[in-house]
């Protein structure tokens, strides 16, 4: 823990927002299927709570920007020692947060939860791997152009591996896809995600591979911000390569579906040009115009200082919910068809419950912020 000094006001405002709304997707009541949008496509297709993950793979790429020039004044043994402790910590943290709470009730009976059935891989997990590869590549390679080449080879190679090493009848399909054969042969079916109720991991080995392009677009998005200024030449620029990468994913669409779950190289440009958007109007209204009615930008900067600590938060606490009894249920069970079922049946009331909860991240976020306390790794 540290004292973290002064920083880029839209950053943390988009780092903000995103964890807010990755914990309200992630969260939602139970009772009653929730909103349409805030639910992943089920296999192709694009909601907006599929740009929630991108967004923070984008800020991880934006914020490194800001701590090359620290890296350029070190050492490339320390630079490499600081890069590769990151990503171990955050995989680590990862794969600790799904083996929480590191025990099983069964029949009454607290069990120790063997490694055989913790999943390997995970957000935090990519998280890790794409900031690792991508410090990489941008650290040693420092011709933008071959990165561009690099990044256009890991989107295009990834088409190519599932179309080679895949099902030739449905080599996009959720268990017939390159990436799902070589997580069952490396990690095997129990190291992996089973809500889909299937051996399947939409945070896989292969389709890391695009999605290390998320991180590198971000990274370059925040160099481009610092070296142009804010300026309104410089945020048009940004929204018309933005608004470039969603006609190329949606043109490439044709030929490979958008989606998610698989990480689909058009789905790293559409969600890359998206953020770009994003990030571009979040400039102009903060940095630019100094709106900041009713200083609606302190409530997202206080996660967004934290993303880390309180995404995890977030996490281990909906455990907890799960795991505290109330009576034959659960917490989270007893307190949604108590409360938010009765105070709002179906859907709002699944809503209601994430967006509490979600303030209850909040608050944990505040206090931190209120102390000055920011959490690295």
């Amino acid at each position: 823990m540290s004292q973290k000094p002064d920083r880029f006001l839209s950053l943390d405002v988009f780092r903000g927002m995103t964890i807010c709304f990755m914990i309200i997707v992630n969260t939602p009541g139970s009772g009653a299927a929730p909103f349409a949008p805030l639910e992943h496509a089920a296999w192709f297709g694009f909601t907006p709570t599929d740009l929630v993950f991108p967004s923070f793979l984008f800020a991880v790429g934006n914020a490194m920007s800001f701590t090359s020039a620290k890296f350029a004044q070190m050492s490339t043994s320390s630079v490499l020692g600081k890069i590769f402790k990151r990503a171990f910590i955050i995989f680590l943290l990862g794969y600790l947060m799904y083996w929480f709470p590191f025990f099983d009730r069964i029949d009454g009976v607290w069990t120790f939860r063997p490694f055989s059935g913790t999943r390997v891989m995970g957000v935090l997990q990519r998280i890790a791997l794409c900031y690792l590869f991508a410090s990489l590549i941008v650290y040693f390679i420092k011709s933008k152009r071959a990165v561009i080449i690099i990044s256009v080879l890991l989107l295009v190679g990834y088409q190519v591996l599932l179309l080679l090493f895949g099902d030739p009848v449905a080599p996009y399909s959720m268990l017939t896809n390159a990436g799902t054969y070589l997580d069952k042969f490396i990690l095997g079916d129990g190291h992996l995600y089973h809500g889909e109720r299937v051996a399947f991991d939409p945070e896989g080995i292969l389709s890391t591979l695009p999605a290390i392009v998320n991180v590198i677009c971000g990274y370059y998005a925040g160099k481009f911000i610092q070296e142009k200024g804010k300026s309104y030449e410089s945020i048009a620029k940004l929204l018309l390569v933005g608004c470039l990468f969603l006609f190329i994913a949606l043109a490439w669409n044709m030929n490979f579906p958008i989606g998610k779950k698989l990480w689909s190289s058009p789905f790293t440009l559409l969600t890359v040009g998206l953020d770009m958007v994003i990030i571009s109007s979040l400039i102009y209204l903060v940095e630019v115009l100094k709106w900041n009615a009713l200083n609606w930008t302190s409530f997202f900067t206080t996660v967004g200082k934290n993303p880390l600590a309180i995404y995890i938060l977030s996490e281990i606490l909906i455990i907890a919910f799960w795991i505290i009894p109330v009576g034959k249920v659960s917490f989270f069970d007893w307190i949604n068809h108590s409360v938010y079922q009765t105070i709002a049946p179906g859907a709002i009331g699944s809503l209601l419950f994430a967006i509490s909860y979600m303030l209850i991240c909040w608050v944990v976020g505040k206090i931190l912020d209120s102390r000055k306390i920011y959490i690295r790794v």
